[in-house]
């Protein structure tokens, strides 16, 4: 599951509300989770504020081997000092963007540029799971190009998160690459991803509705399916509805009685009053589902 990250009034990271944050997650019964991805404002972050944030949810007891950080950057220097410093803390994989400010640049640069972290990081240990996020990053993770960065590093890739939103791209990914653990972002598209092969969701909405999407995966192929399917669709689209972000942070502030894990990082900014009604049903709705 993504994890928020909090911050301070002062627009500092706010370790002690991630780290707790995080840990109602894995209570709900998350498996995992996925820091410093979209949903973290991961890109509104300093390498070394996701360095001393991941440090301190592993120091907290929080197990490495359940985390995949996201650790794809512009820059190639800091995408290896992310993925060097995750490896070194044992994670289970990291979840890596391609290199994004630059767009139509040619497949092989990009093979490049993972081909430069594998080499930096210098570890057996490493496993990426590309991120494919192409209506923020525009530059897409083409079969293409996994089939090339799969035959150059073989054991190295072992999943995909697909947030483009378009399940015919992800369906294409589990068709094509079955070895791999491919994810989608909306817990509404659980029943086909898994029913194809897939792995299940990485999914933002996680912060606020974790149990009954973990309640949905335990559901599947059982009479209860539909009903608690139906559930966590209507509190997707009430957020897909919503500035996503700013969204999901006034519903973690409301699920934590806490208003400072509202707080976002510009350039978003706060989610307004008038989307009370919404913020309330969405919580409503995530309490009072299945368990």
């Amino acid at each position: 599951m993504p994890a928020i990250t909090p911050f301070k009034p002062d627009l500092s990271v706010d370790a002690e509300r991630f780290i707790a944050n995080s840990k109602a997650l894995l209570d709900d019964g998350a498996d995992g989770l996925a820091p410093f991805g979209t949903t973290s404002e991961a890109n509104s972050l300093s390498v070394g504020e996701r360095i001393k944030l991941l440090d301190a949810l592993i120091d907290s007891g929080v197990a490495a081997d359940r985390l995949i950080p996201g650790t794809g950057c512009a820059a190639l220097p800091d995408s290896i000092a992310l993925t060097k410093h995750a490896v070194s803390r044992g994670v289970l994989g990291t979840l890596t963007l391609s290199p994004f400010y630059y767009k139509g640049v040619p497949e092989d640069g990009l093979v490049d540029s993972f081909t430069a972290i594998i080499d930096a990081v210098g570890d057996s240990r490493l496993k990426i799971y590309l991120y494919h996020i192409p209506q923020m990053t525009g530059v897409p993770v083409t079969l293409t190009l996994i089939e090339k960065l799969m035959a150059k590093h073989p054991g190295v890739f072992v999943g995909l998160k697909d947030s483009s939103g378009n399940w015919e791209n992800t369906h294409s990914v589990i068709k094509a690459f079955p070895e791999l653990d491919t994810y989608s972002a909306s817990e509404a598209l659980i029943p086909q991803n898994v029913a194809a092969g897939g792995a299940g969701c990485i999914s933002a909405s996680a912060n606020v509705n974790a149990r009954n999407i973990v309640a949905l995966m335990r559901a599947l192929g059982t009479n209860e399916e539909a009903g608690i399917a139906a559930g966590v669709t209507e509190v997707r689209k009430i957020f897909e509805g919503l500035p996503l972000i700013p969204a999901i942070k006034a519903a973690a502030a409301r699920r934590h009685s806490d208003p400072a894990y509202a707080i976002v990082r510009p350039p978003f900014v706060k989610l307004s009053d008038e989307h009370a009604a919404q913020i309330e049903r969405a919580t409503a709705l995530a309490t009072g589902g299945a368990r």
